[in-house]
């Protein structure tokens, strides 16, 4: 399939015009399209590799989680939580200082083979390899945010010694400044209210965060959404983590939405809002490609599964939609 030609930052295929005339909601991801997280989440999911390695494999300098990395795993479709990338990441390193490979090359081939199963396809392709039985049962991965080591360390360096304490009620071991503080939001008023005259209250969130982290970035804004009919998937139960579409479902029928657009920027929101479509809830699926440290990347990506809308970030949203 072919997009359509680029046209003030706007990729579009002639066929999703008629989807987007008959849409009557609207729901956003939240990271990487209502928030830049490549300052907060992205340098949390870096840091806590670092820690671990060190502090429970004793590996030390070690390379840099960066955005091709991270990107790499997020593009297979079964890495939405960040904390499953830091998982990830951590156990392709340990494996090959194991198997005596260069882990600058060694994690590209772990991610090649990775899938939409996640952290699951890591640890089986992994296993086939090497023992790595020893960091896996010191980090006894996934678990929950409350008890598991991995999740500990990450919600502490990501949410500051303050946040850390009221949300988990419990003393952080880290004393610098959270990195949720680099968080930079991308939604403004402006933007909301123009799409509050074309869908009303339809407007929602699903996102992967908890409520709090998103209230605690979004502050005011957030009472612009639909906070009933939105669903933050870190207070809900694991098997309900995207791709699964239930919490997209939810919001749409929560909404009672005909057809809505969901606004996300991984191929998780992609197989998330598709699931949703064969399933009954008619979705139009937008990617958001501006946050991406590879924008052109992320868009062949999108073109190579068939995404038909694609926009540099949410400002085009308006005038796609006419509403400037």
């Amino acid at each position: 399939m072919m997009l359509g030609k680029k046209q003030s930052g706007i990729y579009v295929d002639d066929s999703v015009w008629d989807d987007l005339l008959s849409t009557d909601g609207i729901i956003f991801d939240c990271d990487g399209v209502l928030i830049d997280v490549s300052k907060s989440y992205d340098l949390t999911i870096k840091k806590t590799t670092e820690y671990v390695l060190e502090k429970f494999s004793q590996i030390t300098n070690s390379i840099e989680i960066d955005s091709k990395i991270i990107e790499g795993f997020k593009s297979t479709g079964g890495f939405n939580d960040e904390v499953d990338v830091t998982y990830a990441s951590i156990l392709s390193i340990v494996s090959a200082k194991k198997l005596k490979k260069k882990p600058e090359e060694f994690i590209f081939d772990v991610i090649s083979n990775a899938d939409s199963t996640g952290i699951l396809s890591v640890e089986k392709y992994l296993d086939k390899l090497v023992d790595i039985s020893d960091i896996k049962n010191k980090l006894s991965y996934p678990g929950t945010h409350h008890e598991n080591p991995l999740y500990q360390i990450f919600d502490q360096i990501f949410y500051g010694k303050d946040l850390y304490t009221k949300l988990f009620k419990r003393k952080s071991q880290f004393l610098e400044s959270g990195l949720i503080k680099n968080d930079i939001v991308l939604v403004n008023h402006s933007i909301l209210e123009k799409l509050e005259k074309r869908f009303d209250s339809k407007i929602s969130i699903v996102t992967g965060r908890g409520k709090e982290s998103v209230k605690y970035s979004l502050k005011k804004l957030l009472k612009k959404f639909d906070q009933v009919n939105s669903v933050f998937l870190e207070d809900e139960p694991r098997e309900m983590a995207k791709p699964n579409p239930e919490s997209l479902i939810r919001s749409i029928k929560g909404m009672n939405c005909n057809n809505c657009i969901y606004v996300g920027d991984s191929m998780e929101d992609f197989m998330m809002a598709t699931k949703a479509t064969t399933q009954g809830y008619k979705t139009t699926f937008c990617g958001i490609i501006g946050t991406s440290k590879d924008p052109q990347k992320k868009l062949e990506l999108f073109r190579r599964n068939g995404v038909k809308l694609v926009l540099e970030s949410i400002n085009s949203l308006p005038n796609i939609l006419n509403l400037d």
